[in-house]
């Protein structure tokens, strides 16, 4: 049976079909190599197209020679000698002739002996015999000698045994036979997966001055199945379906384990994770007239129907996300109790996400206001943001001019060969050898006509030839550590085929321009891919600005709290040393706290934001990307210092009747600062005259039946009297303290419950 049709995959499988003739009973079959025969079983299918029917798939089995060594009747190895060979015949009838004499018996064992020879010392087996007569005789075995296998079945294992070592060295081929049953000729199809060398992709852009950049794919395929390829139909599909690898073609023993009968069998509960939001997503802030952040607003986003596509509130510093959202134009809705409902219509989420801040009205909830989705522009100090080029690949660079490598000077103004037009309308002019068609989640490479590749060769075929639009620019990214930007293409795949990845080249004015990867390109998706470093562009090193500012503060419970808000400002500097103009792409880090305060971004990755910078002719031009963080701080009240309530009261904007709170707090905290230092000091005094009065005991201990005891006695007790009084003054002194103490502890809560703000 003959290939005719194959299709490969991304992952590294092949879809073969076969179509053959049969006459009435007959077996038909297919090479397969053993690699092969695995994914074959897995997919197998076999079809009689006519009056018939398939009555079985035959193969040769995969089971490894020493298992199937182990079977036999002969306890051999596959690397055995005759010694070994003569041991696994024990207990069997053979004849053994040593000359002229034949020695028969049932064999009892084998013995290696060493003699000596006339010139040397040779090894020769001694086997024992059981003759029919029982007598125990001892045969040797040597050159010239002969061994016949009188047991019935011996021989028969003996020729299985060389026919499994025979088949080990024989060529890895496998036949799988389709027996068929019916009558007349018939049409028999079978087709599998079988695995097979990844096809590749490889792309050609053309750039030139007079027509849209041509794109031109090529696949590169490899035939290693082991059988020619003759006018085959060869699809290539870009896509990688889930497949696996299973030894069915292996034979496939367990030992079961004994297990006695289950008293019960009950299942635990299971939970699975929810699927991540995946999607556009609208974000911003809600503020109000004078700027202030409202929290708690309610956002609603609703489709072209009119049906709900997401809800959710703003936060406490006003920001609100909602993520998950579909394609297409939608209208945002945000309302709050005490304002007016605010509509914005026009939001189109085709391009990327949707960032706007919106600012609420004074009046009646039921009250609307409805405005259009706007669309930014962006001025740097020499550069000049237009969003309305977005994506056109009409003008490459600065224009539509792509000029030759004569008009651009360089290397290439010194080329001998100059081609001739005919070599770029030829090009315009080639068709696609394939057609494309989309296959559910994949998509096809169809090729036209019939394709012969014979086995073991390999084959570049073009499978892509359409106009798309690119744009010409630099990219620079600053953590890439490179010294210069790239020079790269803004492709937008304007076909309806996805383009499978692969590597590509640049072709312009009929010269090569540089070469680079490109990831999987679905119809309508655009991509920046780099190809060239661009040596005209000089970046200056990237100046960085921070600062902090207080927004406002709240009080209430005890607690201050700062809205903060830290602002970044990031300047890049680029010079062009060329004649024509540049467009600079720039790669600005993205941080998920962050909000862009000019949010006229090209486009936004996971990792970056991309802004667009036109640099002129030998001059230089900056762009200036700022952004801020909001942020709170948190005071306890009571535990605010001085230094503290100062800050607090000239960054903090209160008003005079909010610092004047304040004030108040400082003095009750004040006072009961010095009450509870006086009642420290008068406790350490304490403290001190109870060690003083512990030494003066151990003195008079010390002074019984001494000279000195009755005068020292007189001094000692003394001492003890007055500190005795003094004591008594001062825990009359700290229990007036505490109950002060108390008193102002009281007056300072007071104070801070006073405070609200």
């Amino acid at each position: 049976m003959e290939i005719r049709r194959v299709s490969l995959y991304k992952n590294g499988v092949g879809y073969f079909e076969h179509l053959g003739r049969v006459q009435g009973t007959q077996e038909v079959s297919i090479k397969l190599s053993s690699g092969q025969l695995d994914d074959v079983l897995k997919s197998l299918t076999v079809l009689d197209l006519g009056k018939g029917r398939v009555s079985g798939v035959t193969y040769g089995t995969s089971d490894t020679a020493s298992r199937q060594l182990s079977d036999l009747r002969l306890n051999l190895s596959s690397a055995a000698t005759l010694t070994e060979f003569l041991n696994s015949l024990r207990g069997a009838r053979v004849e053994i002739r040593n000359g002229a004499v034949p020695f028969a018996g049932r064999l009892i064992s084998v013995e290696r002996k060493t003699g000596i020879g006339t010139a040397r010392t040779v090894e020769v087996d001694q086997v024992s015999l059981l003759s029919d007569s029982g007598e125990v005789k001892t045969v040797e075995v040597s050159t010239g000698s002969s061994i016949k296998l009188l047991e019935k079945g011996l021989t028969g294992s003996l020729d299985r045994y060389l026919n499994i070592l025979s088949s080990s060295r024989s060529p890895d081929e496998r036949q799988l036979r389709v027996s068929t049953v019916g009558e007349g000729a018939r049409e028999l199809f079978v087709s599998y997966l079988s695995e097979v060398p990844v096809w590749k992709s490889t792309y050609r852009i053309v750039l030139a001055k007079d027509r849209k950049p041509l794109l031109q794919g090529w696949a590169i395929v490899d035939n290693t199945v082991g059988q020619d390829w003759n006018n085959v139909q060869l699809s290539l599909v870009a896509g990688a379906p889930q497949t696996f690898v299973q030894k069915l073609s292996l034979p496939y023993y367990s030992r079961r384990p004994v297990v006695d009968l289950p008293q019960a069998f009950n299942l635990t509960p299971q939970t699975y994770e929810a699927a991540v939001l995946s999607g556009r997503r609208v974000s911003g802030r809600v503020l109000d007239a004078s700027g202030a952040i409202i929290a708690g607003a309610t956002v609603k986003v609703f489709d072209d129907n009119g049906q709900l596509a997401g809800e959710g509130n703003s936060d406490s510093f006003g920001r609100f996300e909602l993520a998950g959202l579909p394609g297409g134009n939608l209208r945002l809705d945000v309302a709050q109790q005490g304002f007016k409902t605010v509509r914005i219509s026009g939001i189109n989420l085709a391009t990327g996400d949707f960032q706007q801040d919106v600012e609420l009205q004074v009046g009646s909830i039921a009250d609307s206001i409805t405005v259009t989705a706007s669309v930014p522009s962006l001025n740097t100090s020499t550069g000049t943001l237009d969003t309305s080029r977005t994506g056109r690949g009409s003008r490459l660079g600065q224009g539509s001019q792509m000029r030759s490598g004569r008009e651009r000077g360089g290397s290439l103004e010194d080329a001998a060969f100059t081609p001739s037009a005919s070599v770029s309308e030829t090009r315009a002019a080639m068709q696609s050898a394939a057609s494309g068609a989309q296959l559910g989640d994949l998509f096809e490479y169809k090729l036209k006509e019939p394709i012969t590749i014979r086995k073991n060769e390999s084959a570049l075929v073009p499978i892509a030839q359409t106009e798309i639009e690119a744009e010409k620019v630099s990219i620079w990214n600053e953590r890439s550590n490179l010294p210069r930007p790239l020079r790269a293409l803004w492709l937008k795949n304007t076909s309806n085929m996805t383009l499978d990845g692969g590597s590509f080249s640049v072709l312009e004015s009929e010269a090569f321009a540089g070469e680079g990867l490109l990831e999987t390109l679905q119809a309508g998706e655009r991509r920046l891919v780099s190809y060239a470093a661009d040596l005209a562009v000089v970046p200056d090193r990237p100046q960085t600005e921070s600062d902090d500012l207080m927004l406002r503060a709240t009080a209430s419970k005890g607690q201050i709290i700062l809205q903060r808000r830290a602002s970044y400002k990031k300047t890049y500097r680029f010079r062009n040393n060329d004649k024509e103009p540049r467009t600079v792409i720039v790669e600005h880090p993205r941080e998920q706290s962050r909000q862009l305060v000019n949010e006229l971004v090209e486009e936004s990755t996971p990792t970056y934001h991309r802004f667009r910078l036109q640099v002129p002719a030998q001059q230089t031009a900056s762009l200036v990307v700022a952004e801020t963080r909001d942020y709170p701080s948190v005071y306890q009240i009571s535990k605010l210092n001085e230094e503290q309530l100062e800050e607090l009261s000239v960054k903090g904007k209160l008003s005079p009747d909010q610092k004047k709170l304040l004030d108040i707090l400082v003095e009750k905290q004040s006072a009961l600062d010095a009450l509870e230092e006086e009642q420290e000091a008068l406790e350490r005094e304490a403290n001190g005259m109870y060690e003083d009065q512990e030494r003066l005991r151990e003195n008079i201990k010390a002074l019984k039946g001494s000279a000195e005891e009755k005068a020292l006695l007189q001094r000692y007790v003394g001492e003890l009297n007055a500190q005795e009084t003094r004591l008594a003054e001062i825990k009359k002194l700290v229990g007036e303290l505490k109950d002060k103490i108390m008193a102002a502890e009281m007056a300072r809560d007071t104070a801070i419950a006073a405070i609200v703000f």
